[in-house]
């Protein structure tokens, strides 16, 4: 606080020579003159001294017959005569504080903290049909009435705060935490399991349902494995009804996957030629200026880069600087060597065979082999696995009518 009072008033640095520069400075305690930052430089003296007390410095000197040297000057009074001569400074300056107060009393930024399960754009267009938007002027806003709307848009919103940060509305929400429970609908057990594939039974270990194939059963696809559909017997052995289960059982099936893939001889790369251009634009909100909409290439891909200056972001002002760089480049057509083929096709193997793993099926033998077609080279595979099988299908069920005994 010191420092700005002494910036404020002004002050200077002095030099003091002559016969007798302590007595300048003893007498100019006396008169009650604040000096500071004194240093001894040869057989003269340099300090600081306000600049009030600098203009009543005249006697004082005479009487000690020293003389005084200004080093230096600091402070407001110093800085305002040199700003008032730089008046495109000083018109700068002032459409600067013009420009913040009047973006002060809009709308630039809004920010939703807190929504999970109700996405931004769902909010954003809530927001806009209830015509808060970006340049908005802050007294045309109702928070109260906003927050009553969220809640009764959003029936799955259990608070809701709205408040202005600045030229920044922030909307924060809490959404219900409970679980929402939905009426499962009423399954009616019976259900088959049958094969997916065509193969041999290695193991089965049945919990619930009747088996109709066992270890070592040779099976077709589609073929019923275990059946969710259980006799009642009558004492002479006649069926009397049927109750019916949703079968359940552990079945490890040995069969044959097989795999293919095709690659083209020709492939088309990408050659940059190295002619580039460059567009500027300044963008406000959703609003672009110099944004080029002419292709400058045939053929071109482009990057663009967007800053925002710091004044701007901590106003929360959407004014955005950015470039774009167009950068040409022309389809050639490449042909695959041999290498190049195979290494591409075994890649597209590798994913096959992780997501064989991924499944947890176990491969037992493999026979992979790559050829050249008219066209195309090709990649063919048979392998050998035990996988897990059991398709869950629901059970035809069986009417029985009763007949009368005379």
């Amino acid at each position: 606080m010191i420092a700005f009072v002494k910036y404020f008033r002004g002050y200077v640095r002095i030099r003091v020579m002559g016969f007798s520069p302590e007595r300048f400075m003893n007498l100019c305690c006396n008169k009650g003159i604040v000096l500071w930052n004194i240093e001894r430089k040869d057989d003269a003296y340099e300090m600081n001294i306000h600049l009030k007390a600098f203009l009543t410095l005249r006697p004082i000197v005479r009487k000690t017959g020293t003389r005084v040297a200004v080093l230096q000057r600091y402070g407001f009074p110093f800085f305002l005569p040199k700003m008032l001569k730089r008046k495109v400074f000083l018109v700068g300056l002032l459409l600067a504080i013009v420009f913040w107060l009047y973006s002060s009393v809009y709308i630039w930024d809004i920010r939703v903290e807190g929504n999970y399960r109700i996405t931004d754009d769902v909010f954003g267009d809530f927001l806009v049909n209830n015509h808060v938007v970006i340049g908005m002027k802050k007294s045309e806003l109702d928070i109260e009435s906003l927050e009553k709307a969220i809640r009764k848009q959003f029936p799955e919103i259990t608070w809701a705060s709205a408040r202005l940060d600045g030229t920044k509305l922030r909307v924060e929400i809490k959404e219900n935490d409970a679980p929402i429970l939905n009426e499962e609908e009423y399954h009616e057990p019976g259900s088959n399991l049958v094969s997916e594939y065509k193969g041999k039974i290695v193991s089965m270990i049945v919990r619930s349902g009747i088996p109709k194939a066992g270890v070592g059963d040779a099976v077709e696809e589609g073929e019923i494995l275990v059946q969710g559909e259980i006799p009642i017997y009558n004492d002479d052995t006649t069926v009397r009804g049927y109750y019916y289960v949703d079968s359940d059982a552990d079945i490890v099936l040995e069969h044959i996957i097989s795999f293919s893939e095709k690659l083209p001889f020709d492939y088309v790369e990408k050659e940059y030629t190295g002619r580039q251009k460059k567009k500027n634009y300044i963008r406000f909100g959703k609003k672009e200026w110099n944004m080029s909409e002419n292709r400058p290439y045939l053929v071109y891909d482009s990057v663009i880069k967007e800053s925002r200056p710091l004044l701007f972001e901590k106003l929360s002002i959407p004014i955005y600087f950015g470039g774009c760089r167009y950068r040409e480049y022309r389809n050639v057509e490449h042909e695959y060597t041999p290498e190049q083929a195979e290494a591409v096709l075994n890649e597209k193997l590798y994913i096959f065979l992780e997501s064989l793993e991924e499944k947890g099926v176990q491969i037992l033998e493999k026979d992979v082999k790559i050829n050249s077609d008219t066209d195309c080279w090709v990649i063919y595979g048979e392998f050998l696995v035990h996988e897990k099988i059991g398709k869950s299908i629901a059970v035809e069920k069986t009417v029985i009518e009763e007949t009368e005994q005379e």
